[in-house]
């Protein structure tokens, strides 16, 4: 597993947490701040991982947006967790990060629902990114 995937795997982690706790996802990010610290081997999936929760919270309402104008007949509220946690990724990744190629952060939100979401999740969620993809575009 590449450093990436396993850094956009504790991201998910990481808001989805969040969410089901109830409580800021800075918060949760400093814990994980201490444990990365601590073990030089986590070092690089920290990093990014960082970057994708910090570019969530500073861009949440437009990715949100995006994410609500792109899923028909889905809310927000009715998406499973997880699923709103893996757009949110994979929307941050397609807006604004430009060093990963839009294919590569479609396909790796697709194999994650695939593995923790529901038997309908990975085509929900290719859906709604490609449509991301494609509008940016």
């Amino acid at each position: 597993m590449s450093a990436r995937t396993k850094a956009r795997k504790r991201a998910l982690d990481l808001l989805y947490a969040a969410e089901m706790r109830g409580m800021p996802v800075e918060q949760l990010l400093v814990v994980e701040a201490e444990k990365a610290a601590g073990e030089p081997e986590r070092q690089a999936s920290w990093l990014y991982a960082r970057e994708i929760v910090d570019g969530i919270v500073d861009h949440r309402a437009e990715i949100d947006e995006l994410i609500t104008t792109h899923s028909r007949g889905w809310t927000l509220e009715r998406m499973p967790a997880v699923d709103r946690a893996l757009l949110r990724i994979g929307v941050w990744e397609i807006v604004y990060n430009d060093e990963v190629p839009d294919a590569v952060a479609i396909a790796e939100a697709v194999e994650a629902a695939t593995v923790l979401s529901t038997d309908d999740s990975a085509g929900f969620v290719n859906g709604l990114l490609a449509a991301v993809a494609h509008a940016k575009a």
